[in-house]
């Protein structure tokens, strides 16, 4: 197994106004494409795990089996083994890991799975070689990732365009791709998966209770958390512009009207049995 080859800053951090994101994040709204295919004796490395609220989720489905929730930021994990101690989850575990050079023998997984995870690191098709190399013959990787730039949303606001343009060159000046979502088989070619099943999904966010709820935490995550300090300290924005974006964020969130759609790229890849 190589060294570790991480290269890129995770750009939004742990903030509360970016877990508040995160832990609403289930195995159904995020990997609907995934579930058809896990059975119940199945063992998961499931990467960039996050607090865990998908990881307790694929723990419940494979309840012969075994799910071990990895990722890179060591405070994480915690909450993540909090999350599936109060679901009293006992097949399930927590570890420190670089996807780009994960700790683990070949064929290990019947199931790699990451979760928003290849637009934040430096190299995602090595991560998938990874991926490939610790899943059995005939597993599966699957990986789902948003696209910032198909990401659409009503009425049109100037201040939103200046979030969108804004995010997407920090991210990429953290050494990420926000539009990793239509990539996603690209990535997967040139990393050696050959038979790969490509798809896309949503969320949208249209009642009041959900745009109070995304705006909400955008706005706040536009001036607390470390993509705020990324933008600032990068020379990327200062103070009065992300308080302008903030702004635009609750303006939007507080229209009758108001709609916000997140597209999001899928592959689900078996392994070659040979």
């Amino acid at each position: 197994m190589s060294k570790s080859q991480e290269t890129a800053v995770y750009t939004h951090g742990h903030h509360e106004s970016v877990l508040r994101s995160h832990t609403w994040r289930t195995a159904a709204n995020s990997a609907a494409y995934l579930l058809g295919s896990l059975k119940p004796h199945m063992r998961i490395l499931d990467i960039g795990c996050g607090p865990g609220t998908i990881t307790a989720d694929l723990a419940a489905l494979v309840p012969d089996g075994h799910v071990t929730g990895v990722d890179h930021a060591p405070g994480i994990l915690d909450q993540a083994r909090a999350t599936a101690a109060e679901r009293g989850l006992v097949n399930v575990d927590f570890a420190v890991a670089d996807v780009h050079a994960l700790d683990y023998p070949d064929d290990t997984f019947c199931v790699v799975h990451a979760h928003q995870v290849l637009q934040h690191v430096g190299d995602p098709v090595q991560a998938l070689r990874e991926m490939r190399r610790v899943t059995r013959p005939g597993g599966f990787i699957a990986a789902r990732d948003g696209d910032y730039a198909a990401m659409t949303w009503y009425p049109e606001s100037a201040g939103m365009d200046d979030w969108l343009d804004l995010y997407r060159r920090v991210a990429r000046a953290n050494g990420g791709e926000p539009d990793a979502g239509r990539r996603l088989r690209s990535w997967a070619l040139r990393a050696g998966l050959t038979d790969i099943t490509a798809t896309s999904s949503t969320w949208t966010y249209s009642t009041p209770e959900e745009r109070a709820w995304w705006s909400g935490l955008w706005a706040d995550r536009t001036m607390a958390s470390a993509y705020a300090e990324r933008a600032t300290d990068g020379g990327h924005a200062t103070v009065e512009q992300l308080r302008a974006v903030s702004r635009a964020w609750r303006e939007w969130g507080e229209h009758e009207d108001g709609w916000f759609a997140v597209l999001h790229g899928e592959i689900l890849c078996r392994k070659d049995d040979v």
